[in-house]
C-alpha cells in the first residue's frame, strides 16, 4: 500500500500577485533526494526562494517555495518529481541506500542539423531541446568557410521515446518552426556503440587549463571577481542536538544555490534529517541543516567535519569555472562543470552559455563539451571557439562577466 501518486507532489499556485508556488512532496526518504529535486526545479528554470526539509529516517516532507514564470510547465513538472521520488512502497527499505535499483542507462542518440549560419543559433536550438527534455550529453559544432554550421548533438529523451519516427518528426518540425529557413537539413538515429564511445573520448586539456581554473584552492587575487560573493560562512555545531550535527551556512543567493548544496551532501553520502533555507534582501541566504552521516550518526571527527566544510565553501564561492584563454589568434571560452558520483551535472549551462554570447552578440566558430578527470574529481567541460568578426573590441574581462552572470542568475 502507499499513497496515490498525485498525492506525492502538489503543486500549489499563489493567490496573491508576487507570491511564491509552494511545492509539497511527501515520499519515502533515500540519501540524494533533495539534490535530485533541485536539479529537477533548476532544470525547468525555477528559483528556490525558501525551503523546509524533514525526515524521520524512512519517510520525508519536502516543501519549496520557487518564482514561476507564465510558461513554466507546472504539469509536467510534477510528473517529473513524481518519477524522481521512491515508490511508495520502498518506504521499509534500506532507504540510505540510494542506488539499490539503478536504471538502464538511457539510449544516446546522434541529431545532426546543417543550418546556414546566423547570430544566436545555437541558442535557439539549446532552447528547443530543453523544450522537449532532450538532454545534451556532447555537442560538436564547426562552421564552413562559406557560412554553413554543422551541429552534432548527442542527445538522450527524458520520455525514452526518440526512437520513435513520431517522436523524431516531431523535434525536426519543431525545430524547423524556430530555425526557419535557415535550417538546412535534419537527421536523428540512434548512435552506435563506435559513435558513442568516440562521443566519449575527452579531448586534450593543456596543463596551463587545468592548473589555471581546475585548482581545488579558491584563488584569492582574481581582477575579474568571478566568485559569488566575497565570503561563504560554513559553520558546524555538535553541541545544539544530541543526534544531529548542524551545519550553518550564510551565502550569497546565486541559480541552483540549494542544488549545489544538496549535490555536495550526496556526494559525502550525508542524510539530511531537517532543514531550512530561505533568502533576506538584497540576495542573502540563510541554510541550517541537520545531518547525520550514512551510519545514522553525527559527524564528530574533526577532519571530517573540515573536509566537508571545505567543500561546502568552495562548492558555494565557485559552483562553476569560467575562463578565457587563447588559442593561437583565437579566443576560447571554457566552462568547467562539476559532475556528481552519480554521473549528473548541473542542467542547462550550455543554454545559458549561448544565451550570454548571444547577449553580447559573439558568434560560435565550434564547440566540444567532454568529461575529464582533474585530481579526484570529473568535470565536464565546454570549450567555445569564439567568432568575434571583424571589428570586434569586446574585452576578455566582459564576456567572462557576463557569462558568470548568466550561469548564476544575475543577469
Amino acid at each position: 500500500m502507499g499513497i496515490p501518486c498525485d498525492d506525492v507532489v502538489i503543486i500549489s499556485q499563489p493567490e496573491r500577485e508576487g507570491e511564491q508556488t509552494k511545492i509539497s512532496i511527501n515520499c519515502p526518504d533515500k540519501t540524494g533526494l533533495g539534490c535530485d529535486l533541485c536539479r529537477i526545479i533548476l532544470f525547468f528554470g525555477l528559483s528556490i526562494v525558501r525551503g523546509d526539509v524533514s525526515t524521520d529516517g524512512k519517510w520525508c516532507f519536502i516543501l519549496f517555495w520557487v518564482n514561476g514564470y507564465p510558461n513554466t510547465r507546472w504539469s509536467l513538472l510534477k510528473k517529473r518529481l513524481v518519477g524522481a521520488c521512491p515508490s511508495c512502497s520502498s518506504a521499509s527499505s534500506i532507504w540510505f541506500d540510494s542506488e539499490l535499483n539503478p536504471s538502464k542507462p538511457s539510449d544516446v542518440f546522434l541529431l545532426k542539423l546543417a543550418c546556414r549560419d546566423r547570430r544566436g543559433l545555437l541558442y535557439d536550438v539549446t532552447g528547443v531541446l530543453c523544450d522537449l527534455e532532450l538532454i545534451i550529453k556532447r555537442v560538436k559544432v564547426s562552421t564552413t568557410p562559406d557560412g554553413k554550421v554543422m551541429d552534432l548533438f548527442f542527445i538522450t529523451d527524458t520520455r525514452e521515446l526518440l526512437h520513435t519516427m513520431e517522436r523524431k518528426d516531431y523535434v525536426s518540425e519543431y525545430l524547423k518552426m524556430v530555425i526557419g529557413e535557415a535550417m538546412i537539413s535534419c537527421d536523428i538515429k540512434m548512435a552506435g556503440p563506435e559513435i558513442t564511445e568516440c562521443s566519449q573520448d575527452a579531448s586534450f586539456l593543456p596543463p596551463a587549463i587545468t592548473v589555471g581554473i581546475f585548482q581545488r584552492e579558491i584563488p584569492t587575487n582574481q581582477p575579474n571577481g568571478l566568485l559569488t560573493s566575497k565570503s561563504v560562512s560554513v559553520k558546524m555545531d555538535n553541541l545544539l542536538s544530541p543526534a544531529h550535527t548542524l551545519v550553518q551556512i550564510s551565502c550569497q543567493d546565486h541559480k541552483g544555490l540549494l542544488y549545489d548544496i544538496m549535490r555536495t551532501l550526496k556526494d559525502y553520502n550525508i542524510q539530511i534529517s531537517y532543514g531550512r533555507f530561505f533568502t533576506k534582501p538584497r540576495r542573502n541566504c540563510e541554510i541550517d541543516l541537520f545531518i547525520v552521516q550514512a551510519d545514522g550518526k553525527k559527524i564528530v571527527a574533526p577532519s571530517k567535519q573540515q573536509a566537508l566544510s571545505s567543500r561546502l565553501e568552495m562548492e558555494l564561492l565557485q559552483p562553476l569555472r569560467v575562463a578565457i584563454v587563447s588559442r593561437g589568434p583565437e579566443t576560447e571560452l571554457l566552462v568547467a562543470n562539476p559532475v556528481e558520483l552519480s554521473g549528473k551535472g548541473r542542467p542547462l549551462v550550455f543554454h545559458d552559455i549561448t544565451l550570454a554570447l548571444k547577449k553580447l552578440n559573439l558568434g560560435i566558430f565550434s564547440v566540444d563539451i567532454g568529461r575529464h578527470m582533474i585530481g579526484d574529481r570529473e568535470w565536464e567541460v565546454y570549450r567555445v571557439l569564439l567568432n568575434e568578426g571583424e571589428g570586434s573590441s569586446i574585452a576578455r574581462e566582459t564576456i567572462e562577466d557576463e557569462v558568470w552572470k548568466v550561469l548564476m542568475g544575475w543577469d
